[in-house]
């Protein structure tokens, strides 16, 4: 996953303005790529990866040693639905390829708000969304059933945003590609 999904999530991430002292939570943070390409951009802040996946847990450990040497980056093995930090905590929560697979949606993204500093964005990027016009999407929208797999399609994501609290909200697709790139804002106090 770190390599394939690298070209997607530095798509989705050219969609946001990171500074360097931004604290991030990367969720479903898989291998670790996606935290070591966070951290290289908030050069004086935190990124935090979680994943309900100890083998994930330790890829990302071992590849992001030095930054957690360091103490500019943390990994652990959690679930979106119980977040185990601080509220008002991150000024950037990114999910990348993460999203559909979460057992409640709705329950993850208030997790994520709770989390969020007032002003603070998520981002969820996805190589796939439901109605896409490429052939991947077609075909997973008819093994879905089996999958476990929760698609939406671009307005179900802003929905999902919008009663999560989130204003502001982006929607950007890659047609050609099935890509969606959604972006939300915790409002500011």
């Amino acid at each position: 996953m770190n390599s394939r999904h690298s070209r997607l999530t530095d798509w989705g991430l050219s969609h946001i303005a990171m500074q360097p002292q931004d604290c991030v939570l990367d969720v479903g943070c898989g291998g670790g790529k996606t935290v070591r390409k966070l951290a290289a951009i908030a050069t004086t802040g935190k990124v935090v990866g979680i994943d309900f996946s100890e083998v994930s847990v330790s890829v990302a450990k071992k590849l992001n040693a030095r930054a957690i040497a360091r103490g500019r980056v943390e990994i652990h093995e959690c679930s979106v639905s119980e977040l185990p930090f601080a509220a008002n905590s991150f000024a950037l929560v990114t999910a990348i390829e993460t999203h559909f697979w979460w057992p409640d949606l709705a329950a993850g993204l208030r997790e994520i708000f709770g989390v969020l500093k007032p002003g603070g964005r998520l981002v969820v990027i996805a190589e796939i969304y439901k109605g896409a016009e490429t052939k991947v999407a077609r075909i997973a929208e008819r093994v879905i059933p089996l999958s476990g797999m929760n698609l939406l399609r671009p307005d179900e994501h802003r929905a999902a945003f919008t009663a999560a609290g989130f204003s502001d909200i982006q929607m950007v697709t890659e047609a050609k590609r099935g890509w969606i790139c959604c972006v939300g804002k915790k409002p500011s106090v």
